[in-house]
């Protein structure tokens, strides 16, 4: 069963689209507002705390409206809250309003979207249609970053019709949707038994605490990144494609993932991933040059492909393509928005106190990666080596 380009199109748009605000709006308001670092860290706070309600709320209101007609809904509102930040933007009360807005929206949508991409699939089939997901919005974001510097040179508030213009695509592309996604039935023959489910609900635990941690880690970059590369002496044009570059290695650690199988089932990469991840984060935060920095983003960004294709995949074949099973995917990725930023302003407070920059760091990142990354080695614990599925024995497709 092919993931229908529909869908495909729709996920790569609306990535595209949310990248103006979480990604994307940390230059517009650094530069054109006059945000420092601490400011873009609320900021992104403010909207990853709206995330996390819009994707604990996504599960109710999709058994009450449909799924179609709630995807319909939140696409239409960031549509109009894009617009609205044309005008709201150089207002700091507007642009903390308005981007936790679209946070609210987007936490409302994304479960959705990935309930249709998993429904009615075979773990296999999972597999491959998670692979086309995954490429299309990790492709997304970098394609986006490109244009953000030479957009906010030219028309500063033209992210925002951009992303306007991608809401009102999506929405053409939904109206043929199905009111609801079939999903497989709980008895099928290629449904995991019970004593499959096992393992496979301790690899989704270990997978989605890393996912935690590394997204987490991501959302105390971004909003650092200008600050970053400013005081590498790289301009405002050429940062946010730099900044990229961890999106662009994203992308080649999913088609890795799908087209060989040889990870599923397994805990080593689990594990690969428990040692980079703290490793590439502090490249990138510290590096004393753009060579280091440009290597921690090439690691970083294949372990958080690698946190989150597994998260994702085992989500889908423990609960088999629930809305709910997304939304609470989506709300771990919610509250990276909010534990990640909310680390960094501890760090910022910390650094006077310690009277060093790299001991207020550690101090306030430090317990977020070691609780992340204990929890997994706990789930992880006694799974090492399981049974790979037949069919699925190293098999490159």
């Amino acid at each position: 069963m092919r993931l229908s380009f529909r869908i495909i199109a729709i996920v790569f748009l609306e990535c595209a689209a949310a990248t103006c605000v979480e990604r994307g709006v940390f230059f517009f308001s650094r530069e054109h507002v006059g945000f420092s670092d601490v400011q873009n860290l609320w900021l992104a706070l403010a909207t990853g705390v709206a995330f996390v309600v819009g994707a604990f709320s996504s599960h109710r209101l999709a058994g009450r409206l449909g799924e179609k007609a709630l995807l319909a809904l939140a696409v239409a509102l960031q549509c109009l809250l894009h617009i609205g930040l044309v005008r709201w933007a150089y207002w700091p009360a507007g642009l903390f309003v308005g981007s936790a807005a679209v946070g609210l929206s987007g936490g409302l949508k994304w479960p959705v979207i990935e309930s249709y991409v998993g429904a009615g699939r075979t773990p296999a089939q999972t597999a491959r249609a998670l692979g086309h997901f995954n490429i299309a919005w990790t492709t997304s974001i970098p394609v986006a970053l490109l244009l953000f510097g030479p957009i906010i040179k030219l028309l500063p508030v033209g992210i925002f019709l951009l992303a306007a213009a991608m809401n009102l695509a999506s929405l053409w592309l939904i109206r043929p949707l199905p009111a609801r996604p079939v999903h497989l039935p709980d008895d099928h023959l290629q449904r995991p038994d019970p004593r499959q489910l096992v393992p496979l609900r301790s690899l989704l635990l270990a997978s989605r605490w890393l996912m935690l941690a590394a997204f987490s880690s991501l959302c105390i970059l971004a909003p650092l990144m200008p600050g970053i590369f400013q005081s590498l002496n790289v301009d405002t044009q050429g940062a946010p494609a730099l900044s990229g570059l961890l999106d662009a290695v994203r992308v080649g650690a999913f088609i890795l993932m799908q087209r060989w199988v040889g990870w599923h089932n397994r805990a080593w990469p689990l594990a690969v991933t428990m040692t980079a991840l703290p490793v590439s984060f502090f490249m990138i935060l510290l590096g004393p040059n753009l060579p280091t920095v440009l290597a921690g983003e090439v690691v970083f960004g294949a372990v958080t492909g690698l946190a989150y294709y597994a998260a994702l995949y085992y989500a889908m074949v423990v609960k088999n393509a629930s809305v709910n099973a997304c939304g609470i995917h989506e709300a771990l990725l919610g509250l990276a928005l909010v534990i990640g930023p909310g680390s960094g302003l501890l760090s910022k407070a910390l650094m006077p106190l310690t009277g060093n920059v790299l001991a207020g760091t550690l101090l306030g990142i430090a317990p977020l990666l070691t609780v992340c990354i204990s929890r997994s080695v706990r789930a992880l614990r006694g799974i090492s080596l399981l049974p790979v599925p037949e069919g699925h024995r190293g098999e490159v497709r």
